[in-house]
Formats: C-alpha cells, sequence, structure tokens
C-alpha cells in the first residue's frame, strides 16, 4: 500500500454554544482535514484544529509544515514500512505537533485498514466504550450554575469546570455550580495555566475546606513552571493533572520523575499523535500514573483517533473527548459512535472515518 497523494481540506462546525476558557473564546472548529491516499484506493483521514493560544499552531502554521515538509516525505513510501514512516514523519520538522497528528492518525487509519483490524485492537483492544465528562466554560457563576444543570440534565456524570479567568471568582463559581447540581456528579477543574502557585494551593484548599470535592485540577500554573507545578501538587489538598505542560514524552517523563503531577493528560494535538502518544502511556505504566486523554475544540475525525486509543490502554482512566458534542453538527460520516456522555469505537477497519461532508479542499 504505498501512499500516492494527500490531499488537504477544511471543515467549519458550529458550536451549540461559545466556549470560554481563560486563555480563548471560540464559537466554531475550523480544522484543517488530511487524506492520505494510497495506490490501493484506501484513504487515510486525520485533522489538525489551529489552537494558537495553546500548542503554537495557527492554521497557516498546520498548512506550511504539511505542504512544505510532511507531504513530501510521506508520498511514494510504503504504509507496511510503519516503523520507517512514522521515523521520518516525526523527524521531518520541529515542533508542528498538530500537523504531525493529523498526519499520524491517517497513517494510523490506512495501517488498521491494510490489515482489515480497528486501530483500538492493534493497540491493545481493552473494551469498547467509554464515558467522558463535558466542559462548562468559565462565565459568571449564575451561568455556569445554569450550564451544569443541563448537562446534569443531559445525563453527564461527571464535569469539567473552566476557571482560572478573573481568580478570585473562582472559589464561587464552583460553590454555585455544586449548590445547584448536589453532592453527586464528579467535578474537575481546569484552570488553562491561569493561576500562580501559591494562588493556586490557596484557592484550591478553599474550595476542599468549603467541601466542594473537587476529583483534581488541571493545569493550574504556567505550562512551561514545572516547579511551579510541583509545588501545588506537594501541598494541595486536590490532586494535580499536568496539561499544557506535556508536549511530549520527555515532557511527561520529567513531570512524573519530579513528582510534579498526580496525574497525565495525553492530547494528540500537543504530542504529535498515536504514536507518541503511546509512548507516554507507556512511561505512565511504569511509573504507575493514572492518564486522561483529551482533546482541543475538535470535530470527530481527531477526537474519534483518542477514542481508538482510550479503548485501547487501562492506563488511561480519564476521559475528556466532549469536542464532537460541543459541535452543533457532526459532519463526519462513520467513526465512533458519540451518544453524549457515552462513547462506542468502531470496528470497521482503521479508524473507521469514510467520508467528510462540506469538506473544502484546498487544492
Amino acid at each position: 500500500m504505498k501512499i500516492t497523494e494527500v490531499r488537504l481540506g477544511k471543515i467549519s462546525v458550529p458550536l451549540r454554544v461559545p466556549f470560554k476558557t481563560a486563555l480563548r473564546t471560540v464559537s466554531s472548529v475550523e480544522d484543517v482535514i488530511v487524506e492520505i491516499h494510497t495506490d490501493t484506493g484506501a484513504v487515510g483521514y486525520g485533522e489538525a484544529p489551529p489552537t494558537g493560544a495553546v500548542t503554537g499552531d495557527t492554521t497557516g502554521a498546520i498548512l506550511g509544515a504539511l505542504k512544505d515538509h510532511i507531504i513530501k516525505t510521506l508520498v511514494g513510501r510504503d504504509v507496511d514500512d510503519f516503523e520507517d514512516v512514522m521515523k521520518a514523519l516525526n523527524s521531518c520538522v520541529l515542533k508542528n505537533t498538530s500537523a504531525k497528528a493529523a498526519a499520524d492518525m491517517a497513517l494510523w487509519d490506512l495501517y488498521g485498514q491494510l490489515y482489515k483490524i480497528p486501530v483500538y485492537k492493534m493497540l491493545g483492544g481493552s473494551r469498547n466504550k467509554i464515558i467522558t465528562d463535558i466542559t462548562i466554560s468559565v462565565n459568571d457563576p449564575e451561568e455556569m450554575a445554569r450550564d451544569a444543570v443541563d448537562a446534569i440534565a443531559r445525563g453527564y456524570e461527571t464535569l469539567k469546570i473552566k476557571v482560572g479567568a478573573n481568580p478570585e471568582l473562582d472559589v464561587a463559581r464552583l460553590v454555585a455550580i455544586r449548590n445547584a447540581i448536589g453532592s453527586k456528579p464528579c467535578i474537575r477543574i481546569d484552570a488553562n495555566q491561569g493561576w500562580t502557585p501559591k494562588q493556586a494551593v490557596r484557592l484550591l484548599n478553599q474550595m476542599q475546606d468549603k467541601g466542594l470535592d473537587i476529583e483534581f485540577v488541571e493545569q493550574p500554573v504556567k505550562a512551561h513552571d514545572f516547579e511551579g507545578l510541583k509545588y501545588v501538587t506537594e501541598r494541595s489538598y486536590v490532586p494535580v493533572l499536568a496539561d499544557e505542560s506535556v508536549f511530549s514524552p520527555e515532557d511527561a517523563m520529567t513531570i512524573m520523575q519530579m513528582g510534579a503531577a498526580d496525574l497525565i493528560n495525553i492530547k494528540l494535538m500537543k504530542c504529535g499523535g498515536i504514536y507518541n502518544a503511546l509512548k507516554i502511556a507507556s512511561a505512565a505504566e511504569v511509573y504507575g500514573v493514572e492518564c486522561m486523554i483529551g482533546c482541543m475544540l475538535e470535530a470527530k475525525v481527531s477526537v474519534n483517533a483518542a477514542v481508538h486509543l482510550a479503548c485501547a490502554k487501562q492506563i488511561i482512566t480519564k476521559i475528556d473527548l466532549d469536542g464532537p458534542v460541543l459541535c452543533s453538527e457532526d459532519p463526519i460520516i462513520g467513526g465512533a459512535v458519540f451518544n453524549e456522555r457515552e462513547i462506542t469505537v468502531s470496528d470497521a477497519p482503521g479508524l473507521g472515518i469514510t467520508g467528510i461532508t462540506g469538506l473544502r479542499y484546498l487544492d
């Protein structure tokens, strides 16, 4: 199965409501689509969201990395030489992890099709269903409480609450939400780098002293501040999950060796795809550190790839793959089925995507 052509396109999918974090506000998913074509007629699909505030990857940067480096590296190669192809992909350009992730998942899609097996079974096949949380955007406490009640009414049992914007409101936000939904639903929070280390410890311990029962906090401090992350981990009653601090297996190893976080968040767009995500998962297995798998604001092509990884590996115990259910429509044909909180992986060969409606090709 030789790679004959790589086609690029864009999709635009409106969100149900604007998505607000401490870093940005977004009203639609505007992602780059990668199609890798082969001489057998098989097509592999990948996706890359421009998330400049987190990854540094803008639409222009993603397209530039693909056109100037990745496509030239892949065309003419045989998918069956998988390790060689993956090494070439990862070494053809520095960083540019979102572009690499889109190509990576398209290659895994083709490799599964070649051997007529779904990717999650190829990687371990631990389960075929997972349960995701849903994100509550950062707003005034009253609006966040209403959004939380709506999410519980839709059947969600775990809420990921965005905080970090105007930190002095964060405790009030959590109090309002917990009062509105009661004690049973699980609450995890994501500060998106919005706090200083000392501020994080103070706010988190206030939350626990008020009985808010926070499962964990995601990335309380700046991404580069591993020592600050460790400071919070050692002093907070609330367990700490490293997210933006983890862009590579090397980052994950450093954090685990330092004891800088209690959990690791794996995102394909940060680490460059499934190939590198597997290395993070393997390191976490050695250190006994549980992982969450998350996504950016993405449509179903790339989140579907993350579903396959989550269904393969037992070390991934927390699921934050709500991107498709935050969208107001789903233009992706095939792949995992997203039924609100319950996600069922496809047993079709590869990643199971068969087409995309409304795709605008760029060539």
